[in-house]
């Protein structure tokens, strides 16, 4: 095989439609256009999605997803964050305790513990919520959840 010998397979190319040269080239006179309007006329056309004043697809459609606006000021944390946290701090871990080891956004006002990782020391956390799970193993470690 040559580079120079490389060519399209047969009929894979046709040659061009030229419209407007006689009745006997098939698309003489009005060209495919068909008769009068606005899609015959030269120069003549809609923006893209127009469909004649009907309503648009894209204006039919419900708008896609959905932004909280409460979850900026909500945040998770799991259990191997609070250990790290535990082993530094010596008092209860609230909300500010939190925010204070960059464990969650200074904008956060609510944030949950979630069973994630494992606690190998006991904690006392106050103030936040927790998940089912999560408050179990905080228990079973020999800490408390006020």
């Amino acid at each position: 095989m040559k580079l120079n010998a490389i060519q399209p397979a047969a009929g894979a190319k046709r040659a061009r439609l030229r419209v407007g040269r006689g009745a006997s080239a098939g698309q003489g006179k009005t060209c495919g256009r068909g008769v009068k309007g606005q899609r015959a006329r030269k120069g003549g056309y809609h923006k893209v999605g127009f469909e004649g004043g009907q309503m648009p697809l894209q204006r039919r459609l419900p708008k896609v997803g959905f932004r909280s606006a409460i979850k900026r000021t909500r945040a998770q944390l799991t259990l191997s964050a609070l250990a790290k946290l535990g082993a530094k701090s010596s008092g209860a871990i609230d909300l500010a305790a939190l925010k204070a080891a960059s464990l969650v956004p200074e904008y956060t006002e609510k944030v949950k513990i979630i069973l994630s990782g494992a606690l190998d020391r006991p904690v006392s956390v106050k103030g936040l919520s927790v998940t089912k799970g999560a408050r179990a193993a905080i228990e079973a470690a020999g800490g408390s959840v006020e």
